[in-house]
């Protein structure tokens, strides 16, 4: 993959978010998105997906794509070589630091709904009673809680039966912050992750693989979790259906996923 800009292209390095940013509701990607990215991509310019989502609720897109670079998956626990259909990194959650953060956050506000994430090219996502899976991607219900622990795990996801997703993020946030990063990826996806993992963190592993720096990058997303990625990279471009907090720390704002916010962005920076 060439790594050079072509002259008057002010960034070798794109990163883009997946739900909400690069995808439209229906999971699809606009042709003008796509001839945008590969416009930029021919210029010189690296594309790396970089998601919420682990590998196995990746792949499929990427190969839909015809993607065949690194993307960063799994919240930056996983970075991936799509073209060989490779895990290259990967982190997990210490199952005993999880255990202590459930419960304390348990004891804030009660019983939580709980799914899981399990690491590896094929791990299973599973999905506790009570919890509401968004979208139609797969998973495995389970109903024994000690089922989460018998693998290793990239990260649980938690809901709660009446706090919204950012009230259950600033508890959670509050009661473990110092046994578990917390995020929020989107509605209803509130993640507990090994401690210190973001997006960033992946990120920069992907891009000293391809020998380029925060400063090459330009990032795009829409929710929480992205805030990381944008303080690594050199602009944050948030998209018009973004959440408030990732407004407010972005460069600039673009329009929605559905509106080919992307592309309008590449277009102008390509012209």
């Amino acid at each position: 993959m060439s790594t050079t800009a072509a002259p008057g292209f002010p960034h070798r390095l794109i990163a883009t978010d997946l739900d909400g940013t690069l995808l439209r509701s229906d999971e699809s990607i606009s042709r003008r998105t796509r001839d945008a990215l590969a416009a930029a991509t021919a210029a010189g310019a690296a594309h790396i997906v970089v998601t919420g989502r682990a590998v196995p609720w990746t792949r499929h897109i990427l190969d839909d794509l015809g993607y065949d670079g690194l993307a960063v998956c799994g919240q930056g626990a996983q970075v991936y070589h799509a073209g060989e259909h490779r895990l290259l990194t990967s982190v997990t959650l210490d199952r005993q630091l999880a255990g202590v953060a459930l419960a304390k956050i348990e004891a804030e506000v009660g019983p939580l709904f709980l799914a899981a994430s399990r690491d590896g090219l094929d791990g299973e996502v599973l999905v506790g009673p009570g919890y509401e899976v968004h979208g139609a991607l797969p998973a495995i219900p389970f109903t024994d809680a000690s089922d989460l622990w018998t693998a290793p795990l990239n990260k649980i996801y938690i809901q709660h039966p009446t706090l919204s997703d950012d009230e259950l993020a600033k508890v959670a946030d509050q009661a473990a912050g110092g046994f578990v990063t917390v995020t929020m990826a989107g509605e209803g996806i509130v993640e507990l992750l090994p401690l210190g993992l973001s997006k960033a963190t992946g990120l920069s592993l992907a891009a000293r693989r391809l020998k380029l720096r925060a400063a090459d990058t330009i990032a795009f997303g829409d929710m929480p979790n992205d805030i990381p990625m944008f303080a690594w990279a050199s602009r944050g471009v948030a998209m018009a259906n973004a959440h408030a907090e990732l407004k407010a720390v972005a460069d600039e704002v673009t329009s929605s996923n559905e509106e080919d916010g992307i592309a309008v962005v590449l277009e102008r920076l390509l012209a």
